[in-house]
């Protein structure tokens, strides 16, 4: 077990799923005591040998806690789980919103307003293997004076920290995590739809991957999604339902911006078929099972 430095600060995690769990680890081994909670407290309960102390509630785990980060799956998620844990938070507190949240942000500003909390909106872009390398990259929005805070979190969790707003405005760094996700969508189906056409019509989908590897198309999301599809490997990284979320963040703010996202739209459709065939908890590349009936 990690003991803890008395010097570092006591960071609460509110959520510990595919993001969450290796956050709460990583800050463990690097000497933050930290507490967790997780609606389903099994999913918590395996962070104990890293030497985070599990909380039965909300309350609990941020009672005492310098820091607060909450990594959950939605707006709504989140505030339900801030809102369980206003007793435990003192005024000062400062409340770290990791999750994509969209214009729910301006909610989650708002009550942090209300109780006295220092808040930072700080989406991360990554998935499950970025978390457990600590390799995120953290998108971050807050007061100049909060940041020597939160820089020591964020450097630990992440390889690089983005301040995107230098008057600390409310919601940048959340809506630069929908236009993330905007590319992530397209990168996804791309990747999908490809794979899907070339089993058609009968092409080896290997030559397509072979084609692109080296040359201008090629990344490392291309290399991973398509692996997964040849493989048939669907271990969640991100699932097909989350990336259905998101794509409606997106698209409910596009709306309000005036800004038509036809490939999102079809984009979301697909995810959304994609569930419906039953792979709505698999990895998002399960997005290419949309082009088939069955």
């Amino acid at each position: 077990m990690v003991e803890s430095v008395p010097s570092q600060p006591t960071v609460a995690v509110l959520g510990t799923g595919i993001i969450g769990a290796p956050v709460a680890r990583n800050l463990a081994r690097a000497g933050f005591p930290v507490r967790a909670w997780n609606r389903t407290r099994a999913k918590a309960e395996a962070l104990a040998a890293d030497g985070v102390q599990v909380a039965d509630t909300p309350a609990e785990a941020v009672a005492g806690a310098a820091i607060v980060l909450t990594v959950l799956k939605d707006g709504p998620a989140v505030l339900d789980a801030v809102k369980a844990a206003a007793r435990g938070l003192a005024e000062g507190t400062v409340w770290v919103q990791l999750s994509t949240v969209g214009d729910a942000v301006d909610e989650l500003a708002a009550f942090a307003g209300g109780h006295g909390l220092v808040f930072v909106d700080a989406p991360v872009q990554g998935t499950r293997q970025p978390a457990e390398q600590g390799q995120l990259i953290v998108m971050a929005a807050g007061v100049p004076a909060v940041r020597n805070t939160v820089q020591p979190v964020f450097d630990t969790i992440g390889k690089r920290t983005l301040w995107v707003a230098e008057d600390g405005g409310t919601g940048a760094a959340s809506r630069l995590k929908l236009v993330l996700n905007t590319w992530v969508v397209a990168l996804t189906h791309g990747v999908g739809e490809a794979l899907a056409l070339a089993k058609g019509l009968g092409v080896d989908p290997r030559h397509f991957v072979d084609v692109v590897t080296g040359g201008p198309m090629d990344n490392g999301y291309f290399q991973g999604k398509s692996a997964a599809v040849l493989n048939g490997d669907y271990t969640t990284a991100f699932s097909v339902d989350n990336a259905e979320k998101d794509a409606r963040l997106v698209l409910d703010a596009a709306r309000r911006a005036g800004v038509r996202m036809d490939t999102v739209e079809a984009g979301r459709a697909r995810f959304a078929r994609a569930s419906e065939l039953g792979h709505g908890d698999k990895d998002m590349a399960a997005g290419y099972f949309a082009s088939f009936d069955k």
